[in-house]
């Protein structure tokens, strides 16, 4: 019998120093390596397709590419994550996949001035929330598209309302 208790102890211990790492990496709070550096979205620029972006992760993630079209794909992610585009350019998002995602900007992460953007053409981030949850408003389906004019420069950050929690995360720079 004391080798059970002894056994029990120490599960319980793992488990709850497992559960205390796993609530300390969700609780992380800014710096994290999707945000892009340079918020102002000045900077960067070339001619080549793609611009450096320091990041920590310094993987390819960390690359502003020059395109105008977004892939969303079933690998719950938008390709390429960042891209860089002039003012006046109409983006647009394309879904390559079989399920279903949305283009929703984070309020608080828009240029100040800029105009909000979500897929379904909600004015806000809250109305692209409750619709979404409503009745799937703003769901882009497979081989559907959603396009925005970008006119304000700076750097925009948004996000697909189903797959946050994956990491569905895309930006948009406006120089």
């Amino acid at each position: 019998m004391r080798d059970t208790t002894t056994r029990r102890r120490f599960l319980c211990t793992g488990l709850a120093t497992a559960g205390s790492v796993l609530v300390a990496g969700c609780s992380g709070g800014g710096g994290t390596t999707d945000e892009p550096t340079d918020a102002s979205g000045g900077g960067g620029g070339g001619s080549g397709g793609e611009t450096t972006e320091s990041t920590d992760s310094g993987g390819s993630e960390s690359k502003w590419t020059q395109t105008s079209t977004v892939e969303m794909t079933d690998g719950l992610k938008y390709a390429p994550k960042r891209i860089e585009v002039s003012a006046g350019t109409t983006v647009t998002w394309k879904n390559v996949g079989s399920i279903g995602h949305t283009v929703t900007a984070y309020e608080a992460e828009i240029p100040e001035g800029a105009t909000y953007f979500a897929s379904g053409d909600f004015d806000s981030l809250q109305a692209a929330k409750d619709g979404y949850a409503e009745e799937r408003a703003g769901n882009v389906k497979a081989d559907g598209t959603y396009e925005h004019t970008f006119e304000t420069k700076g750097t925009y950050k948004y996000y697909c309302i189903p797959h946050e929690m994956s990491g569905m995360v895309g930006y948009v720079k406006v120089v």
